[in-house]
């Protein structure tokens, strides 16, 4: 009998626990189109919506951290595009999510609680579990599929994308398609969801698990970074042992961002000071680094230098010696595109290159315009006028050539502005002028003239992304024309809509 009640009272133990309300956590930094059609269409008594974002907060993850939620589902929703950060296509608004981020949570065990029962992690970004290393450079140089297996290593279902994303109505509209399907009853459980994908299966959805017990050793390495309950010189300390082994390629830049993120009283503090001189007297590691810095591609060995001053390995006259003889390698190529001009303009960020103009110019292999660029950054005049041309050109490769020379040379002088807007104003309504366009608006113009001229220019345009464009110069202004939000209403050429620029100008004209 007492066997016969304690079957009947597990039997109704299990469909409690079955409906036990699930915790949808939300980190909604663009489009909550995804957000709102599952809060929707779930069924309200089983499931509980929590945005994780605060708006105007920086630190809206570790505040969540702090209020003991537990997430059964995560689902994040912003632009990704094989970077390390989820954010808006909206220009006003911050709110962004940083994997270093995630990773400090779940490598700190400073968020207990939060991600320890997940059973289902969905990324809508693109290219948020792309396979390809290559795309990654400014991840730590880890694919997004890796990383996010590291950080979710004990989640059954992690699901993204391995190329282009859809937008966010696109994905609602999808998603709604699923739960007509029945999709409901398979959400949350951390199954293998093959109806999702088949109805994603046009858009590089792609499902992986986390990698569990089998990275561990990896992820515990890594997790040294970024561990809140280590002291930075014991991180350096680590750092070291990982160079003095030979692994340098593969941790350089966490060891660039652990130096980074370090305040100047940690870098005073007594244990550091002397972690980081034991890492100075190392020569064999210098040897060995400094070998491998000058082997590096360009960008990389450009990192590598930095690096070396930084631990000491180099003094002032070193290093202007190594910043000079990777300038004069990268002159001597033939051709010069966006990334060696961009690099050639921030090795001379100081003008410290200026004074070995001639003899860089002297080296020079070729005379494309991504060589005007180079030697226009050293402070060569015929080279930057050449390369204010061809900012209007119609060959993509040569305007992106000046956009990189304009990020780190802007335009301050009204007289040179002036022709320079003109001609981008005069150009057909191409890509070529979106470009420009683009180019224009990080010189946040602010001459009343210009700003005329692009008024006008905005009013003939015959292309909503051309007036995009010049919207986005004026949202970068600090003077705008005071007719300039009945010029918009009555001219633009596509309507209202979430996320346009024009529509974020407006709502910026009305503070």
């Amino acid at each position: 009998m007492k066997i016969a009640l304690l079957l009947v009272a597990a039997a109704a133990c299990f469909p409690a626990a079955a409906n036990a309300t699930k915790t949808v956590c939300t980190i909604t930094v663009n489009s909550p189109d995804e957000k709102q059609t599952m809060r929707a269409r779930l069924p309200a008594g089983n499931y509980r919506f929590v945005e994780l974002v605060q708006k105007g907060r920086e630190d809206w993850l570790r505040s969540s951290c702090s209020k003991g939620v537990q997430c059964d589902v995560l689902v994040v929703s912003g632009h990704f595009n094989a970077g390390d950060t989820f954010y808006s296509d909206r220009i006003d608004t911050a709110d962004h999510l940083a994997i270093d981020e995630l990773e400090r949570a779940a490598c700190s065990e400073s968020c207990p609680g939060l991600f320890t029962r997940l059973k289902e992690v969905y990324l809508f970004g693109c290219e948020s579990l792309n396979p390809d290393t290559r795309l990654y450079s400014s991840s730590h140089g880890e694919s997004g599929r890796s990383r996010m297996r590291r950080i979710f290593s004990g989640v059954p279902s992690i699901y993204g994308f391995s190329s282009a994303a859809p937008v966010g109505p696109t994905a609602a509209m999808l998603l709604e398609r699923y739960f007509d399907r029945g999709g409901a009853g398979a959400f949350a459980t951390g199954a293998p969801n093959t109806r999702l994908l088949s109805v994603f299966a046009r858009n590089s959805m792609t499902r992986v698990s986390g990698e569990g017990r089998a990275g561990a050793g990896e992820r515990a390495r890594i997790c040294r970074f970024y561990d809140e309950r280590t002291t930075p010189a014991a991180k350096l300390a680590f750092a070291h042992s990982l160079l003095r082994e030979g692994d340098i390629d593969a941790y350089l830049r966490r060891v660039e961002s652990l130096l980074a993120s370090t305040t100047e009283a940690e870098r005073q503090a007594p244990e550091f000071s002397q972690a980081l001189a034991q890492l100075s007297a190392d020569e064999a590691t210098r040897s060995r680094f400094l070998a491998a810095a000058r082997a590096s591609p360009p960008a990389a060995r450009a990192r590598m230098i930095a690096l070396a001053a930084t631990f000491g390995w180099l003094d002032a006259a070193q290093r202007a010696d190594e910043t000079f003889a990777l300038a004069a390698d990268l002159l001597k190529a033939r051709t010069l595109g966006f990334a060696e001009v961009d690099l050639v303009c921030s090795l001379n960020e100081g003008r410290s290159l200026d004074a070995a103009a001639g003899r860089l110019r002297a080296g020079q292999s070729g005379t494309s315009i991504g060589h005007s660029a180079a030697l226009a950054c050293l402070g060569d005049a015929d080279a930057h006028a050449r390369t204010l041309q061809a900012l209007v050109s119609p060959q993509e490769s040569e305007a992106r050539i000046a956009q990189a020379y304009l990020r780190h040379r802007p335009l301050r002088d009204a007289g040179e502005l002036r022709p320079v807007a003109r001609a981008v104003t005069g150009m057909p309504g191409s890509i070529a002028k979106v470009r420009a366009l683009d180019a224009l608006a990080r010189l946040r113009i602010s001459d009343a003239e210009v700003l005329d001229e692009l008024t006008r220019s905005f009013v003939t345009a015959r292309s909503a992304s051309v007036q995009n464009a010049i919207a986005e110069i004026f949202l970068r202004s600090d003077h705008r024309p005071a007719d300039l939000a009945a010029v918009l209403r009555k001219h633009r050429l596509e309507p209202p809509a979430r996320g346009s620029v024009v529509d974020s100008l407006l709502a910026n004209l009305k503070n």
